[in-house]
C-alpha cells in the first residue's frame, strides 16, 4: 500500500493483495466519492490476481478529504481520474488492467477504457452506468415516481419548487443537484451534513426495495464520509459527470477486441437495465447478463455471476 502524489496537492490512497505475477486487476469503487473500502477485491482469486485498489480524489484514505471544505474540487475531474488511474498504473508497473467497476466505477472504467484501450485486457462491470444527462435526470428526478414522497423531501430540502413533478422534464436536474453542492460548500459546519443526510436519503429510497441487496448502504457511514461522498456526488453530476453527453456509449467501439462483461440487476431503480443494454449493443464482442432477482446494490446471484464471469475473463486474457 502507499500514497501516490498526483502532483498538485493530491494524494491518492493505493493497496495491492494477490499474486504479484497473476493478471494485473484494478478495482474501481462507485458513488463517486464511496472509496474503495476495507477488503475491496476480496472476490477474486488471490492466485489468479494481482489486486490494486485506490481510493478516488478526496475520498477513502485519498488526501485532502472532501469534507474538509478547502479541499479544491476544481481539481477533481473525471480527466483527474483517469490521469490518476494512468499514473498508478505506470508506478505500480503493470502493463495493462483487467478493470472492475460497478456503478459510477463503470462510467469511470469505460472513460478510462475509451482514452486508453491499448492499456486494459478486459472489463467486468457491474450496475452499468455511463452518466448521461438521462440517467441523472432519472436517478434524481425519474426515480420519483416509484417514491414521489422521498423524492419531495429531496427537492424541498433546497427548496426547489420548480421542479413540480418527477414526470416533468424539465429545468434541467443539474440546478437541483447545484443546488446541494452549494450547501456542501457552505462554510456554516452544521450545513453540509444536514445537506448530505438529505441527500442520502433518497439515494436510500431508491434502493428500500432490494430485499437481496443492502438497503440502507449510503447512509451508514461515518459524518465525515457522508459529506465527502455527497460533496463529490452533487460536483460531479451537477457537472454531467464531465463527460461529453453519450459519449461514452457512442464511442464504445473503441473497445472493440477488449473482453467484457456486462451484468446488470432487472429491478435496478436507481438505474434501469436501458444502459447496460445500449452499451453491449455499442460494443463489438460484450456480453450484457441482465439477473432478475437483483437491483442496483446486487444479491446473492449476481455475486455468483461475477465470479462465473472472471473466471471466463481470466481464460480469455491468459489464453
Amino acid at each position: 500500500m502507499g500514497m501516490l502524489d498526483a502532483g498538485d496537492g493530491n494524494q491518492i490512497y493505493w493497496e495491492e493483495r494477490g499474486n504479484p505475477d497473476g493478471v494485473p486487476a484494478l478495482i474501481v469503487h462507485g458513488g463517486p466519492g464511496s472509496g474503495c473500502g476495507v477488503g475491496a477485491g476480496r472476490s477474486l482469486d488471490p492466485e489468479r490476481f494481482r489486486v490494486i485498489a485506490f481510493d478516488q480524489r478526496n475520498c477513502g484514505r485519498s488526501t485532502p478529504h472532501a469534507s474538509d471544505p478547502a479541499a479544491d474540487m476544481t481539481l477533481n475531474t473525471t480527466q483527474h481520474l483517469i490521469r490518476d488511474m494512468e499514473q498508478l498504473r505506470e508506478h505500480l508497473g503493470v502493463g495493462k488492467y483487467l478493470l472492475c467497476g460497478a456503478s459510477w466505477g463503470s462510467t469511470l472504467s469505460l472513460a478510462y477504457g475509451e482514452q486508453y484501450p491499448g492499456r486494459v485486457s478486459g472489463m467486468l462491470l457491474g450496475s452499468v452506468t455511463s452518466t448521461r444527462r438521462a440517467e441523472l435526470d432519472w436517478l434524481y428526478r425519474g426515480g420519483g415516481r416509484f417514491y414521489p414522497e422521498a423524492w419531495e423531501r429531496f427537492r424541498d430540502y433546497v427548496g426547489a419548487a420548480e421542479y413540480r413533478s418527477p414526470l416533468d422534464a424539465e429545468p434541467p436536474i443539474e440546478g437541483l443537484l447545484a443546488a446541494y453542492y452549494a450547501r456542501l460548500e457552505d462554510s456554516d459546519p452544521q450545513v453540509r451534513p444536514e445537506a448530505a443526510k438529505a441527500w442520502l436519503a433518497w439515494e436510500d429510497a431508491l434502493i428500500s426495495g432490494e430485499r437481496n441487496g443492502s438497503p440502507g448502504i449510503y447512509s451508514d457511514q461515518l459524518d465525515d464520509e457522508q459529506v465527502a461522498f455527497v460533496r463529490i456526488c452533487a460536483h460531479y453530476f451537477s457537472n454531467d459527470g464531465f463527460l461529453e453527453d453519450g459519449a461514452l456509449i457512442r464511442d464504445a467501439g473503441k473497445l472493440a477486441g477488449i473482453p467484457g462483461v456486462l451484468i446488470h440487476g432487472r429491478g435496478d431503480v436507481s438505474g434501469p437495465a436501458i444502459t447496460a443494454w445500449d452499451l453491449a449493443n455499442a460494443w463489438p464482442g460484450s456480453e450484457l447478463i441482465v439477473i432478475e432477482d437483483s437491483g442496483h446494490t446486487g444479491s446473492a446471484t449476481m455475486r455468483q455471476t461475477r465470479l462465473a464471469a472472471l473466471d471466463r475473463l481470466y481464460a480469455a486474457i491468459t489464453s
